[in-house]
């Protein structure tokens, strides 16, 4: 019989908060593709809706995509006419991405929408508590965001792993 894995707070704190996200995500990835977009491309949409236009650099650190892949994301939603670039009269290199009327008028339409999604996924949590929620987790990211990011050393007790 295999010994029971002890389990520490914090690693069943994160087992709970991933699963969470993968719960609640499948609600905003179900509204998205319900709209024919990846979470990507409603996520670039989604921050020129509400920031305005944006470097195409301030973009990429909004959504979270690499940087390829933010350049993938607008071309596809530049293909389907929902943004455009517009070259920086200042710095030639640089280009502003923008939401155009056509990415103006679906935001509009379906952004309320996916905020009811939301909000239905999220219910299991009373709104007195979702403010409390948020200010915890964010506080977890900023940490977790300040460490260095590298894994521990490898304990080699009971013998050498080098050979």
């Amino acid at each position: 019989m295999p010994a029971p894995i002890p389990e520490s707070r914090a690693l069943r704190l994160w087992v709970v908060l991933s699963r969470a996200f993968t719960s609640v995500e499948a609600h905003a990835r179900a509204d998205f593709a319900r709209h024919g977009l990846t979470p990507a491309e409603f996520g670039a949409l989604e921050v020129l809706h509400h920031k305005g236009p944006l470097l195409l650099g301030e973009l990429q650190k909004k959504i979270l995509v690499s940087s390829g892949g933010t350049t993938y994301v607008i071309d596809r939603l530049a293909q389907r006419g929902l943004v455009a670039r517009k070259r920086s009269t200042s710095d030639r290199r640089a280009s502003y991405v923008e939401l155009t009327n056509s990415g103006t008028a679906l935001m509009t339409e379906i952004f309320p929408l996916h905020e009811q999604v939301i909000e239905r996924a999220l219910s299991g949590i009373p709104d007195c508590e979702k403010e409390t929620l948020a200010r915890m987790l964010r506080q977890l990211g900023l940490e977790a965001a300040r460490l260095p990011v590298e894994a521990p050393e490898v304990s080699t007790a009971g013998g050498d792993l080098q050979g």
